[in-house]
């Protein structure tokens, strides 16, 4: 497809004439038009299309169709029918009243190519320019995160299902890429073993059958992996999507023995939930839990702004895999807001989201103050009322810290200076000891320490976490935060709208 820019067209005589009397009171996209224009213009979609070729349907209309789809939950064929029937997307889309639309799968084929061109942040950015020309939005004002799950569209499989299915699907794509070869090395009895799709209630219900049919699954596997490595096409073969799954599949599930068959991995010796694929048609859809919630697919998580006297706007979502922390997306989101200048003054979040190296780093590097609850200390003297960590004074240009019976301690050790050979969970920590002849004798041992025989030992951050996290532990307990952060609940509206959109 080629792409031959063309002015922004406006709109037919007709078209407005009759959209005028049928919506006297107005209408949703006779506004969107009238007061935001198209919007989009060819020249942004410019790189996604060739020079060469039968001529592309507007890409900026169908920008437009994608978001009216999305606001009126339409499937591709129900928003092409209303290209072609609607007066009021005729209207916003500068369309002639005679004009019939197009084949509704050029919609996917549009967003597949947003997609492959890394360009799908195109449609959210362009919008969030014209907002900030309106006066809608603006940098510096208070914005909120939160994630939600987000189920990959897979069945859930057991081991054996999942094995099974993977050589079906590395199967039926190799016989259209190359049916004659396939036929040429597929031994009879695959016919009825993958002519279906597999099911657990058509598997063998004894332990010790359903292993022999895995350890079979298993041996056709790797047979097939060595004649694609034969084939004179291997190049071609190898690259197939569904055959580099079986690959990273059998690698997860088989250990292969030369001398016999594969041996069928125990579920102590598999990769951990986050490492293993779930689904052949979906490498990147992993297992996740949360709290009580389980399921198989993605996080997204949502942006929005929520100042008192400005609209709410979603301004960026971040898709990833189930199983990456929350607390990994604040460094990902902030310099892409700090891209489209959109950095907030305060981000509100939830506990997932935070920690003390995120607090100092955001305010530091993109001036963003992170508000959001700290855990507590997780140490037993806090459970029991002994001494933590926040009950010792910290000296850090003497490098000594005093204990609450008034000692100081006599030893510091900082591993981050990388002169001082440790275990890698050490590295950035500050190690402090105090001296037996003072932990020894003191009364408040038991409050301080459960060794038998060693001085009390204390881990610390640095200097500007260390104190971050006391600070932020001490305003989380005031009226003043809590009154602030009861404005992230908002988001959680932002989760809704998005389920209804998706359901």
């Amino acid at each position: 497809m080629s792409l031959q820019s063309q002015p922004q067209p406006d709109i037919p005589e007709a078209t407005a004439r009759v959209a005028r009397a049928a919506f006297k009171k107005g209408n949703l996209y006779l506004t969107i038009r009238d007061f935001l224009g198209t919007i989009f213009t060819d020249d942004q979609f410019k790189q996604l299309f060739s020079s060469r070729g039968q001529p592309a349907e507007a890409p900026w209309r169908l920008a437009l169709v994608t978001i009216f789809q999305f606001l009126e939950n339409l499937t591709d064929r129900q928003a092409a029918d209303a290209v072609r029937s609607r007066l009021d997307w005729k209207y916003a889309l500068a369309l002639e009243l005679e004009d019939v639309g197009f084949d509704f799968s050029v919609l996917s084929q549009f967003r597949q190519r947003l997609l492959d061109g890394q360009s799908q942040d195109l449609l959210l950015d362009s919008l969030l320019e014209i907002f900030k020309q309106q006066g809608w939005l603006k940098a510096g004002g208070k914005q909120r995160t939160d994630s939600t799950h987000v189920l990959a569209a897979v069945r859930t499989l057991n081991r054996l299902e999942k094995v099974g299915q993977t050589m079906v699907a590395a199967l039926e794509s190799l016989a259209v890429v190359s049916p004659d070869w396939l036929v040429s090395i597929t031994p009879p009895d695959w016919f009825d073993r993958y002519g279906k799709r597999v099911e657990n209630f058509r598997l063998p219900r004894t332990d010790k059958d359903r292993e022999a049919w895995a350890v079979q699954v298993g041996d056709d596997g790797f047979y097939l992996l060595a004649c694609i490595q034969t084939a004179t096409i291997q190049a071609t073969l190898s690259q197939i999507p569904a055959v580099v799954i079986l690959r990273k599949v059998w690698a997860e599930q088989f250990e292969q023995n030369s001398e016999g068959p594969p041996r069928f991995k125990t579920s102590k010796e598999l990769p951990t939930a986050a490492e293993q694929l779930v689904s052949p048609y979906d490498e990147d859809a992993r297992f996740a839990q949360k709290y009580t919630t389980g399921w198989v697919g993605y996080k997204v998580h949502f942006t929005e702004t929520c100042d008192a006297d400005a609209p709410r706007l979603l301004i960026d979502v971040e898709t990833t895999p189930a199983t990456v922390p929350d607390e990994n997306m604040v460094a990902t989101i902030h310099p892409k807001l700090k891209k489209k200048g959109l950095l907030p003054s305060e981000h509100l979040v939830d506990m997932g989201y935070t920690d003390t190296g995120i607090i100092v780093e955001s305010l530091k590097n993109f001036g963003v103050t992170v508000v959001g609850p700290l855990a507590k200390n997780p140490s037993w003297q806090t459970r029991e009322g002994g001494f933590d960590k926040d009950q010792f004074t910290v000296d850090w240009e003497s490098e000594t810290v005093t204990c609450p019976a008034g000692k100081q301690s006599n030893r510091w050790y900082d591993y981050r200076d990388g002169k001082i050979k440790v275990d890698k969970n050490r590295h950035g920590m500050i190690h402090v000891q105090f001296s037996r002849r003072d932990c020894t004798p003191c009364e408040f041992r038991s409050r301080c320490t459960r060794a038998k025989s060693e001085s009390r030992q204390l881990m610390l951050t640095s200097r500007e976490e260390y104190e971050a996290l006391r600070v932020a532990r001490q305003r989380q307990t005031t009226e003043e935060f809590l009154t602030k952060y009861r404005l992230r609940a908002g988001i959680e509206c932002a989760h809704s709208q998005a389920k209804v959109v998706a359901s």
